[in-house]
């Protein structure tokens, strides 16, 4: 990577190329749902919550991966400031778009009926053209819900970040990425739902998921926090001591404009 100058930059590529990865793979895999009790090993049993009947932890694939973008946006918000992660959050949602723009023109290309659309039917999928359209043609509302709530959590996540730091200065790192994290899941969790749902499902509702969903996402928040720490490590390693401090200081300035 001879084109690359300097550590930061490679490692600031990386990154990047990371999190607009990860944020289209989850948004892509975000319209299947499983269940938390299954996959522990847990009887299914439903329960009430606000007045909402039926409530169960089953929740979207995507959270399986999103976590990992809040703390990458903690990490890179470290190193390179408010500036950085918001610039990278407008490329991933304008590459998410892009890709959905191409899933719907790939919908409604005429499908192959010879060989394609029935393909799979000994795997029991009678109709390809159909299980196409639903794998990829996610509601236009989910989707705009969605990119609307992760723009605003990642905006409240930097500003969140950078309040706390300016009090705790270099120590607690675990207060100000799973602080900042917890915030902005919560705004997150009701953004998306109220959006994509509020008209259907009423406000009560919304409320009670949001915050069953927002349980799940403040335990992986805390779970993950030890990568935070692994993570700062091996930068520091990789950059050295004087440019790690330059850094994080150059970060931290940016931060207070």
């Amino acid at each position: 990577m001879r084109y690359l100058p300097d550590k930061p930059a490679k490692l600031f590529l990386a990154m990047t190329a990371f999190f607009v990865a990860n944020a289209l793979i989850a948004e892509c895999i975000g319209n299947k749902l499983f269940s938390l009790e299954t996959l522990l090993g847990l009887p299914v049993r439903p329960f009430k919550f606000l007045g909402q009947e039926g409530l169960t932890y089953t929740l979207t694939c995507g959270v399986l991966l999103w976590p990992l973008e809040f703390v990458l946006t903690d990490i890179i918000n470290e190193y390179y400031g408010p500036r950085a992660v918001r610039r990278i959050s407008y490329i991933a949602v304008a590459l998410i778009s892009y890709a959905f723009i191409a899933f719907f023109i790939a919908i409604e290309m005429p499908a192959d009926k010879s060989f394609w659309v029935g393909s799979q039917q000994a795997n029991g999928v009678p109709d390809m053209q159909a299980a196409f359209n639903s794998i990829f043609g996610q509601s236009m509302r989910i989707i705009f819900g969605s990119l609307v709530a992760f723009l605003v959590s990642q905006v409240l996540d930097v500003w969140v970040f950078h309040r706390i730091k300016r009090v705790t200065g270099e120590k607690k790192v675990w207060l100000r990425a799973t602080g900042s994290t917890a915030i902005s899941q919560l705004i997150d969790s009701f953004v998306v739902l109220s959006i994509a749902f509020g008209p259907v499902w009423g406000w009560q509702r919304v409320l009670a998921v949001g915050l069953v969903n927002y349980s799940y996402k403040l335990t992986m928040a805390i779970v993950l926090t030890p990568l935070i720490y692994i993570a700062e490590n091996r930068i520091e390693r990789y950059f050295g001591r004087e440019l790690t401090m330059q850094l994080k200081a150059d970060a931290m300035r940016k931060g207070k404009e």
